[in-house]
């Protein structure tokens, strides 16, 4: 590993001790930059030579590394996405998902306070997928093998479980989730991404949520 200056930031750190090839101090730079302009600005709006700049760096050195912004992109958050979101997600997730819980009130509260708190460590990186996402076919099939699939099948045993206790309405499983989740990612969105200066409770915002999705998947 290239001696750094600044202390590096966890995920980077994660990164370069599950990447097989060694970076030098300019690509560490490089890559650091890009993450914090790409987080910021979204693909799309970024330009090489902001990266550079904010690197420390000629532009030219960039396309020596890397052949187009959008390799730049990948050569990030794919080995991320493989090597350490999914093993990061799953690994410290499944110690929650791989519980008993009394009820799916119990359920939803745990997975809340333990993805947030994953949210907040690891931000950049979280942005990038988000705005992403979306509009990269290789990084949504890199979601949908390494971390989706693996998710989803976890969250339709738990669902199904408490459907059959008479805790939650008899309605297709992958459509209890996406309600679940599509609230639970919206308070990520909203307080982490869109809003992150206005002051909120966490703990009071997790409880509305809860509520707002046991009203809606409660049956009685």
């Amino acid at each position: 590993m290239p001696q750094h200056q600044e202390p590096l930031e966890p995920w980077l750190e994660a990164l370069l001790h599950t990447e097989d090839r060694k970076f030098t101090d300019k690509q560490l730079k490089i890559i650091e930059a890009a993450v914090e302009v790409f987080s910021q600005k979204g693909y799309a709006a970024a330009s090489t030579s902001e990266i550079a700049q904010m690197a420390g760096v000629a532009e030219g050195t960039i396309f020596r590394h890397y052949k187009t912004k959008k390799d730049l992109l990948l050569s990030i958050v794919t080995p991320m996405m493989g090597k350490l979101l999914a093993p990061f997600i799953l690994n410290n997730f499944n110690d929650v998902l791989e519980k008993d819980y009394p009820t799916f009130e119990a359920f939803l509260r745990a997975v809340l306070i333990n993805r947030l708190a994953f949210a907040r460590k690891h931000l950049k990186i979280i942005k990038i997928l988000l705005q992403e996402i979306p509009f990269q076919p290789a990084l949504k099939e890199q979601f949908i093998e390494h971390i989706g699939a693996k998710i989803f099948e976890r969250f339709q045993k738990i669902v199904k479980h408490f459907q059959d206790k008479g805790e939650l309405l008899e309605v297709p499983t992958l459509a209890a989730i996406r309600f679940a989740i599509s609230s639970a990612v919206g308070l990520f969105i909203f307080h982490l991404l869109l809003a992150p200066e206005l002051p909120w409770d966490e703990e009071q915002e997790i409880e509305q949520t809860i509520q707002f999705i046991l009203h809606g998947l409660a049956s009685r």
